[in-house]
């Protein structure tokens, strides 16, 4: 049974960002293979963290993926457009629910996914509490 559509929060920043469907990841029933969807959860993730912070922020922290969790709604085709729209929820500690949905050229949703990450120091590797401050870099702008 499939969970409620998700939606973002109107206080956090939604990250769009155009994926692309290459010719690997068609299957043998001729639509994107279910395996690409959990590379396009963590690529938006990883997009949207590049793009809100600078490098020596990126350096000093890193993120490790905990579990994804995807609900497969809409088969996407060979010559499909698709987006990948993303966004956080509370911390809670040092883990961070990120939501994505993929949506097609129409605006129709396709899959939606919660990835659950955890903050750690580059380092050591250490799990380390969210800073109050880089939830802010989130929030709607």
């Amino acid at each position: 049974m499939a969970r409620k559509t998700l939606e973002p929060r109107p206080d956090r920043e939604v990250f769009a960002m155009p994926l692309t469907i290459r010719p690997e990841h068609i299957d043998d029933n001729g639509h994107v293979n279910n395996v690409v969807y959990v590379g396009w959860l963590q690529d938006a993730g990883t997009a949207h963290w590049n793009a809100r912070f600078d490098a020596e922020t990126r350096t000093k922290w890193s993120w490790v993926a905990l579990r994804h969790e995807i609900d497969y709604l809409r088969a996407l085709m060979p010559d499909s457009t698709v987006v990948a729209r993303t966004w956080v929820g509370d911390p809670q500690g040092p883990r961070f629910a990120r939501y994505v949905r993929i949506e097609d050229g129409e605006g129709r949703l396709c899959a939606q996914g919660v990835s659950e990450w955890c903050l750690v120091e580059a380092t050591t590797m250490r799990p380390t509490r969210i800073p109050a401050d880089m939830l802010a870099t989130f929030e709607r702008r």
